[in-house]
């Protein structure tokens, strides 16, 4: 069964289940998840607790003995196992395996793992998991999404704010959750009940945004040219090696220029981009760009980036700053044929 974050509170409601797996990036919702299930579990008279920590060296066999043992005073358990590296190993993945064949319904257990890859995902130890318990995934928020996460957290502190200034905030703490509940919790301290100005979030919040270079392609893709120019402002301030930003770039315009090529041959989107590779959220970024761009425009931004490449290695004059803004910005202003 899998739930999404904020579908997990309806859920403890209906009564708690035996297994719950939390997995994802978003550390902030990680943390809520698994303190709402310890709460829930506490409330529910699961009163003794047993945290395990699956680091190297970790002894699986303690995991099915957590499980079978009960103090003297307490007839419910709530095991808490967490693997911080998300590989279980070998032994792991069996104990796991064979733990899921004989849950018991006096122990309920938490398992907390880091974001996933697709081996992981698929893996046999994952797979036992997910048939026996409630799987919760928690990812980061898209930018498009974090006004209404924003306005929902304001709302449980009886504060709203109109649209506009939901936008500025998110685009001042993208891609770190964990400071934009700061700052939200900060607005409670700060003002009263009720509406807030654009004036007072704008004096009141921090820009504390967490810049990568794959947002920065990501904007690109979208034809974003205000959060392009933004992120390169923000990996410039944090001296983000060039190389690194002119690298991912030219690797999702190199994959943009395959897909193209491939669909002049066989016509087929999905064909083309299952060739390419491309899967997931970056899946949706690429079938944007595709029908804004031709095979001459994506062949066109390689020769720029590959001038670039001369400017990183000062085989070229000029200033690399401003010549990753220009390929950036003529990449995200292509318009659809």
């Amino acid at each position: 069964m899998k739930l999404s974050e904020g579908d997990l509170s309806h859920h403890l409601a209906q009564g708690l289940a035996p297994l719950y797996v939390i997995h994802g990036e978003a550390l902030l919702l990680a943390i809520e998840a698994a303190d709402a299930i310890r709460a829930a579990a506490r409330t529910a008279g699961y009163t003794e607790r047993e945290v395990l920590i699956a680091e190297p060296g970790f002894k699986w066999a303690e995991l099915r003995n957590s499980a079978q043992s009960l103090s003297l005073f307490s007839t419910r358990k709530l095991v808490d196992l967490r693997i911080p590296s998300g590989k279980p190993g070998v032994e792991g993945a069996q104990a796991l395996q064979d733990y899921c064949q004989k849950l018991s319904a006096d122990t309920v257990t938490l398992v907390s793992l880091p974001r996933l890859d697709k081996t992981a995902l698929g893996s046999k130890w994952f797979t036992a998991l997910s048939a026996q318990g409630v799987i919760i995934a928690t990812e980061e928020i898209a930018l498009n999404a974090l006004p209404a996460w924003i306005a929902s957290r304001l709302k449980r502190q009886n504060q709203s704010a109109d649209a506009d200034t939901l936008v500025f905030l998110a685009e001042r703490v993208e891609g770190n959750l964990l400071a934009a509940y700061q700052e939200i919790q900060k607005l409670a301290l700060l003002f009263p009940a009720g509406p807030l100005s654009f004036e007072q979030v704008k004096d009141s919040v921090m820009d504390v945004a967490r810049y990568d270079v794959f947002k920065l392609s990501e904007a690109m893709l979208a034809g974003d040219v205000a959060r392009y120019a933004r992120i390169l402002d923000g990996l410039r301030a944090e001296g983000t090696a060039t190389v690194l930003i002119l690298w991912a770039l030219a690797e999702d315009i190199r994959t943009l220029s395959k897909v193209l090529r491939a669909m002049q041959h066989s016509g087929n989107l999905a064909s083309a981009l299952r060739d390419a590779r491309v899967w997931g959220a970056r899946q949706k970024l690429v079938e944007r760009a595709v029908r804004r761009f031709s095979p001459a425009i994506a062949e066109r931004a390689l020769r720029q980036a590959a001038h670039v490449d001369k400017v990183v290695k000062g085989l070229r004059r000029g200033n690399v700053w401003d010549e990753l803004l220009q390929l950036g910005v003529r990449c995200a202003n292509v318009k659809a044929a």
